[in-house]
């Protein structure tokens, strides 16, 4: 029988320690900025705070709320309507940097595809709990899954969101291989999935551009390189044990955005290797607190849901860190917990309480194996 156990405290304290540094380097990364614009050098990080307060809350509250209740039918559609609907109002909303993704509300931004991330994951993971017993026919366990994977997708390529997509993907792939499908089905599918991206990729001249810098930064270091080279030359710069808090250079005017995707080249140059290393060793233990409770949550739902929600956070994550590296090109994707950006925050937050709560409701027997003591 499922039996409550302690709150999970290394991946509690984990991701406030993200949030904490999210508030501190974005501010650092943006002060600079508006001071030379003429505004309040605070006003990123005022906005970043009440953010993270309203964030704190949801995590608070979705820990507290019984996971399994994210099972229900009603629930599930519903909100794959309302993603739906919210993925093609976007497109008719005023474009910023040649792309639709954001609603405008007052001072914030709601971008649906952040939304549309976390209701895939636990679409995925209620479905192929439900169809378990049928897993390798495809038509009925995984062809729903494709439908609304594709469909979503799509819409998020129109935006044009090409990194969002990915991570879609990778969210879905990860639960379909945890679920215990075939490999020849997998296989199949990423060697449709692989060709199929690249055609995609290719098929707009700035994404060529940026496959190009991918292969050789530097000689595309004054347009679709730049970041990347800036992004090292901060992380170069920062040395062993960087330059000091507040100090960085490349935010100021020569790292473009430098409080969204890549913040973590403020991080690396301002508190140096050492820095740059405990931001990675914690978003491991996000990744090792996630992937145990996967292990010893008490049913299918359970697991996959936590197995959905680590990949959502900690393989984003990888991705950022490889972009701002140059270890795979460039794809606009924030920082999970980390980069300035409302909805990001937000979502990841209450996809951190939901994988709280099942950390929590560990069955005696999956506790016993790995040596946890439950209460009561």
């Amino acid at each position: 029988m499922a039996r409550t156990l302690k709150s999970d405290k290394l991946l509690f304290l984990a991701t406030l320690l993200l949030v904490g540094t999210s508030i501190v380097m974005v501010y650092s990364a943006s002060s600079f900025k508006a001071m030379t614009s003429l505004q309040s050098p605070y006003s990123a990080m005022f906005k970043q705070i009440a953010l993270a307060v309203l964030g704190l809350l949801v995590l608070s509250a979705s820990m507290r709320v019984d996971y399994r209740i994210y099972r229900q039918p009603a629930l599930i559609w519903g909100a794959l309507v309302v993603v739906f609907v919210a993925l093609v109002a976007v497109l008719f909303m005023p474009h910023r940097n040649g792309t639709a993704r954001w609603f405008f509300i007052g001072p914030m931004n709601i971008q649906p595809s952040e939304f549309a991330k976390l209701t895939l994951t636990i679409f995925t993971a209620a479905l192929l709990e439900r169809r378990m017993h049928r897993i390798n026919e495809l038509g009925y366990a995984l062809l729903p899954i494709g439908i609304a994977t594709g469909t979503f997708v799509l819409l998020i390529l129109l935006e044009p969101d090409f990194g969002t997509s990915v991570a879609i993907l990778g969210i879905v792939i990860a639960l379909i291989f945890a679920a215990g499908v075939k490999y020849r089905y997998l296989l199949s599918g990423l060697l449709v999935l692989g060709p199929a991206l690249l055609g995609i990729a290719i098929l707009e001249p700035y994404r060529i551009r940026r496959l190009l810098s991918y292969l050789d930064p530097w000689a595309h270091q004054l347009d679709e390189g730049y970041q990347v080279v800036q992004g090292w030359i901060a992380i170069g710069s920062g040395g062993i044990l960087g330059r000091g808090l507040m100090a960085g250079i490349a935010k100021q005017s020569f790292l473009p955005e430098a409080q969204t995707d890549f913040i973590a080249a403020v991080i690396g140059e301002e508190l140096g290797l050492i820095g740059i290393t405990l931001l990675i060793a914690t978003f491991g233990i996000v990744a090792w607190r996630g992937l145990r409770a996967a292990v010893l949550a008490p049913d299918r739902f359970g697991s996959l849901l936590a197995i959905g929600l680590t990949t959502m956070v900690s393989v984003q994550a990888f991705f950022n860190l490889s972009v701002v590296t140059g270890l795979v090109p460039n794809k606009g994707l924030p920082l999970p917990l980390v980069s300035n950006g409302g909805s990001s925050l937000l979502i990841n937050l209450l996809g951190m309480g939901i994988l709280l709560n099942i950390s929590q409701q560990a069955s005696t027997v999956a506790a016993a194996k790995v040596g946890v003591e439950p209460e009561g």
